[in-house]
């Protein structure tokens, strides 16, 4: 019987450099301080918050599944979770089918403070990453995606990150749809000619505060994205939903979709809508599972196919 291969001896040099950079990285982002990004809540608070946002979306958590989740005792979490409750930010509600456990969800006022931290969040990242050249930008990117393929659990899928468009993503965002609806929907060119408007659009009449697409890449390359447009002073539009085949099954079209609510409510939206064709099914469920409608849908010829085009709304 062979016995366990033995982990190697780690050098005391190692070990302290990556004590190093934890304190670098501590200061760095500010975690050492009472509170962050100038508001009145702790970084365990804020990453309570995270949690609940994007599991509430959908599916509600549970305290047991951000415990879990976090790491965090549950007596610790229950203390945290309370301090949250008094603010106004996050109720406890009856799970559906089961009165006796109880789910956890951003209140309206939690979603509107989430949105405000959470944007916050982004500036100063931005703030920190402006001071180095693109190619340096890159090189910490893939740092610290490495870090996680290594440290993270074993056989954890490499992640994904979004971030605004950089020149040459939108041609290459219209592109990639294209392809992909014609190799698994059979569309014709004509597709493409409705994506490059909607990008040409959305470039050329862009409103900040009010309109914004992410890009999501793995590894170095374009593999989704999404774009929020004003329809009207109290209505936004979802369009171009994209994932590509390779970033299936890493919940990548989900959180597309969960960034877009978050942000038409900041930016004071009361409702978002799409356009899409039945058929969609994986586009479909996303929808469904956060809280869209069908309105109303209509048979017409385009792209070289007979399709029923659908519009969906969502009271926001």
């Amino acid at each position: 019987m062979s016995t366990p291969a033995k982990s190697p001896p780690v050098a005391p040099g190692r070990i302290a450099a990556v004590r190093r950079f934890n304190r670098f990285h501590t200061r760095l982002v500010g975690a050492l301080g009472e509170h962050l990004l100038c508001s009145q809540y702790s970084l365990p608070q804020l990453r309570v918050l995270y949690e609940i946002a994007y599991a509430s979306a959908g599916k509600p958590a549970s305290a047991a599944q951000l415990g879990r989740t976090l790491g965090l005792d549950a007596g610790y979490l229950s203390r945290l979770l309370t301090g949250l409750e008094q603010a106004g930010l996050v109720s406890r509600q009856p799970a559906p089918g089961n009165a006796r456990r109880l789910t956890l969800q951003l209140t309206p006022a939690g979603s509107k403070e989430f949105a405000r931290l959470d944007a916050a969040s982004a500036r100063e990242v931005a703030g920190l990453l402006r001071r180095l050249a693109d190619p340096e930008q890159s090189q910490v990117v893939a740092a610290m995606a490495q870090l996680e393929r290594l440290l993270g659990p074993a056989g954890a899928r490499p992640e994904f990150i979004l971030r605004d468009p950089a020149p040459g993503d939108l041609g290459l965002i219209v592109q990639q749809q294209a392809l992909l609806y014609t190799r698994e929907y059979g569309w014709d060119w004509t597709f493409e000619a409705l994506l490059a408007e909607i990008v040409a659009r959305f470039a050329r009449e862009f409103i900040p505060g009010k309109e914004r697409c992410w890009v999501a890449e793995r590894d170095g390359a374009v593999v989704g994205s999404v774009f929020v447009v004003r329809q009207d002073d109290e209505t936004a539009k979802l369009r171009m939903l994209y994932v590509d085949a390779a970033a299936r099954d890493l919940g990548l079209g989900r959180r597309l979709v969960d960034e877009c609510l978050l942000f038409a409510r900041a930016a004071g939206y009361r409702r978002i809508v799409l356009w899409t064709n039945a058929g969609l099914d994986a586009a479909r469920r996303i929808y469904e599972s956060v809280g869209f409608r069908l309105l109303e849908e209509e048979p017409h010829h385009s792209f070289g196919k007979d399709l029923v085009g659908q519009n969906w709304g969502l009271e926001l």
